[in-house]
């Protein structure tokens, strides 16, 4: 099969690494947020007003929890009954989701989002098309 090569990676080390990247992206965007981190490194540099960091913001650390609790959920963490059908459809979304993300911060205007969060996304949609080839 041509998916044999993301076997490589263990799927309960996938899960934990993408909880881990979830939380490490739930803090960055919480300090956005707030104000620690400026708001022009994110979103592309092209937010214009705080008002448009305060709508994109809250919706990027709201999707980003939904996709901490769906992992958490297939990785067994949360109990919550939900098909498989389901939690791969999810994982399916997010997966091509981080892809597009990471053409997107390719031409990023701020280079240190292009520098650092192309790869970010990059690792995320690798781990979740892991979760989708499953053993």
């Amino acid at each position: 099969m041509a998916f044999k090569i993301f076997h490589f990676l263990p799927v309960k080390t996938a899960q934990k690494t993408l909880l881990l990247l979830f939380s490490l992206i739930l803090v960055f965007h919480t300090l956005v947020l707030v104000g620690y981190i400026p708001f022009q490194m994110v979103w592309g540099g092209r937010l214009k007003s705080y008002e448009e960091m305060l709508a994109f913001e809250t919706i990027s650390i709201l999707l980003n929890f939904i996709m901490m609790a769906v992992i958490a959920i297939d990785s067994g963490l949360l109990r919550i009954p939900v098909s498989r059908k389901v939690l791969q459809f999810s994982i399916g979304i997010m997966a091509v989701l981080f892809a597009v993300n990471t053409v997107g911060n390719i031409f990023s205007v701020n280079e240190m989002e292009k520098l650092i969060f192309t790869p970010v996304t990059a690792i995320l949609s690798v781990l979740c098309i892991r979760l989708l080839v499953r053993d």
